[in-house]
């Protein structure tokens, strides 16, 4: 069973730089342990030691989020497409904050010494 897994950029040296490589596996945690067995140090990057997804990384399945899927145990078929992304903290409040802060600078008075 051949199951195509995207590799997010971050995670590429694991894989020798590979975009996209091929893995097999009944369950999502199966095929993440059949990766590791290639790619060693994959699976330690998506996996907590409790056994559970690390909660800065998204999984999906032909598109759909693995956490409503079952999670590790998600059921995976020949032909699926799977997808890692890592989470990306900060969006617009972070700019805004940003902004803010900087504007703020920029109006403080300046006192001499």
């Amino acid at each position: 069973m051949a199951i195509e897994v995207r590799i997010p950029t971050i995670l590429r040296s694991y894989t020798g730089g590979a975009k996209v490589v091929e893995g097999t596996g009944d369950t999502l945690g199966d095929l993440l342990t059949d990766l590791d067995s290639r790619h060693a140090g994959l699976k330690g990057r998506l996996v907590t030691d409790a056994g559970a997804l690390h909660r800065f990384v998204n999984v999906y399945v032909n598109d759909e989020d693995v956490r409503f899927l079952g999670a590790l145990e998600a059921k995976l078929n020949d032909g699926d497409s799977v997808t890692i992304l890592p989470a990306v903290a900060g969006g617009a409040f972070g700019f805004a904050a940003a902004a803010a802060i900087a504007g703020a600078a920029r109006r403080a008075p300046v006192t001499a010494r």
